[in-house]
């Protein structure tokens, strides 16, 4: 019998259709990945599954099923039981669907008591069993943590300790591992896979990263502009390939960019020298009166960008990766060594250095136009440009990134993912810095958009001669953007070289773990002969 059947549904807004006849089944002990490009109506499945479509969202056809019951015929306190009950949901980002003044063990033991009257002792007791099952052992994790105590892994864990407290039929999980390093990624989908087959509930996962779904799930449902092209067993769906979309999504997978080699007058000429350089937090004092203690998140760091390199710098979280570059940017105190730009301290070449965050939405104000917002980094400037100069920056920098001049003024919440990433590139761009520094630029962007991104920065790189430190947890796209890598572990630089040769030939047991822990996409060329083969046969 079927766990969940989605059976011809159809969503609308006004005036437009969202999701039209969308049909899939999972049973009991079975992992259906979803996929496809931001609006392809992934998320809003997942979300009528839950019945916790926003308001504007109307229903026009379709039934859902859960165990052979129609959650469409429940009332919304029925359908609360449910939620958490029979189905758990896994959310993208854990901080945020954690209560950050609740302690671990009080948020797992309340959805423990809402769902099965249990006492707070049982419920804490409970509690204790789930998050001991889903790798917080109670002697290093005790439930009196809160979550911002925990690392972002650790926390990813607590939300599917929620979803699984109750042992629900049906897990779904929306982007669980889209901000994960790639060891603690293969941790989570271990985690999740184990977990679905000790239970022998059914798993939805709404994932862009086709290397996960190629290695992880058991069938396969592409969805492009809330229809499904092609749905299958995910092995047969990837040597296949029928449908033209799912061909340009795994194209753009597996996705290289062109590095231009790097040229102009200033080639190669030194420009960030970091030497033996070291950051410490104070710790808190065991008493009022003990000394002092410190954690060093960076340990006698020291490399070099030169001008026009591409340079990766790729580990774990809480490796150190982003207290070295809050330290590059200036905006981090270091406690020994030196970090210059062309011979000056970070604080006074700020103009020559710029930055391009991951969530470009959230480093936007929303209340601006782009004009303004793009325009921003001008405030440190000592002398201001004139209307006339302004408007002339402004169209430079659109035009740099692809975007037309009318999007000036336009707000940003009128842009797609994609074409925010091109505004903080913009952004970054307007005082024509040397080095751009880029922190997990593309991590949440879609395959196709993150192929786009990629270009655009190689294109850029060779036009401006622009060196950048591209930050990543994710080596394919760092094997395709830069020339030379660096591997961050414990605060030290365990590994340097160039890009491919590392990460062929590693030559450190950290980077080859990382490499390993890394999933894979399948030989494209290697599985159409494989199917014109058994075509043919």
């Amino acid at each position: 019998m079927s766990v969940l059947q989605v059976e011809n549904l159809c969503l609308e807004v006004p005036g437009k259709q969202i999701l039209s006849g969308v049909g899939f089944e999972i049973a009991a002990g079975e992992i259906l990945a979803v996929t496809g490009e931001s609006g392809s109506g992934k998320s809003m499945t997942a979300l009528a599954v839950m019945r916790l479509l926003p308001n504007a969202v109307r229903k026009t056809g379709g039934r859902i099923l859960l165990e052979g019951q129609d959650l469409g015929s429940l009332s919304e306190a029925e359908m609360c039981r449910v939620r958490g009950g029979r189905i758990g949901m896994i959310f993208q980002e854990p901080m945020t669907a954690l209560n950050p003044v609740q302690t671990i063990g009080d948020q797992v033991a309340e959805a423990v008591r809402i769902h099965s009257g249990a006492s707070r002792r049982e419920a804490l007791e409970r509690a204790r069993q789930v998050l001991n099952r889903v790798g917080l052992d109670e002697e290093r994790f005790p439930l009196s943590r809160y979550p911002h105590e925990l690392s972002g892994g650790q926390r990813q864990r607590v939300v599917i300790a929620l979803a699984i407290a109750e042992r629900p039929a049906l897990l779904i999980a929306d982007e669980p591992t889209t901000a994960l390093d790639v060891t603690t990624q293969a941790q989570i989908l271990d985690l999740l896979k184990g977990l679905v087959e000790e239970f022998g509930m059914g798993l939805l996962i709404v994932t862009h990263d086709l290397a996960v779904v190629s290695e992880f799930s058991d069938r396969l449902v592409v969805m492009r502009e809330g229809e499904v092209v092609e749905a299958g067993p995910t092995q047969e769906v990837l040597r296949q390939q029928r449908h033209e979309y799912t061909r340009a999504l795994f194209k753009a997978s597996g996705h290289q960019a062109h590095l231009p080699p790097v040229a102009g007058e200033h080639a190669g000429k030194p420009l960030l020298a970091v030497r033996d350089v070291f950051c410490s937090y104070a710790l808190p004092r065991k008493t009022p009166f003990s000394m002092r203690r410190y954690f060093d998140a960076v340990k006698g760091v020291s490399f070099s960008i030169r001008a026009g390199e591409r340079i990766g710098l790729v580990g774990e979280s809480g490796c150190g990766k982003s207290t070295l570059t809050r330290a590059i940017l200036g905006l981090e105190a270091i406690r020994g060594g030196t970090i210059a730009i062309d011979g000056k301290v970070p604080e006074t070449a700020r103009g020559r250095v710029q930055v391009v965050f991951q969530d470009p939405y959230g480093s936007f104000n929303p209340r601006h136009k782009v004009a303004r917002l793009i325009t921003e980094p001008f405030h440190i400037l000592d002398r201001q440009p004139t209307a006339g100069e302004r408007r002339d920056r402004i169209a430079e920098a659109l035009e740099a990134v692809g975007l037309p001049l009318d999007s000036a003024d336009r707000y940003i919440h009128e842009f797609s993912g994609g074409q925010r990433q091109r505004l903080a590139i913009a952004r970054a761009l307007i005082l024509k810095p040397e080095l751009i520094v880029l922190d997990e630029a593309v991590s949440a962007l879609d395959v196709s958009v993150r192929a786009k991104i990629l270009d655009l920065l190689a294109d850029l790189s060779g036009r401006f001669n622009l060196a950048y430190l591209f930050i990543s947890h994710d080596l394919s796209v760092v094997r395709s953007i830069t020339d030379r890598v660096l591997v961050m572990k414990s605060g030290e630089i365990v590994e340097e070289g160039d890009t491919q040769t590392v990460l062929a030939t590693p030559s450190h047991p950290y980077t080859r773990s990382l490499l390993e822990a890394a999933p894979k996409l399948p030989d494209f060329t290697q599985l159409r002969e494989t199917a014109n083969v058994s075509e043919s046969l």
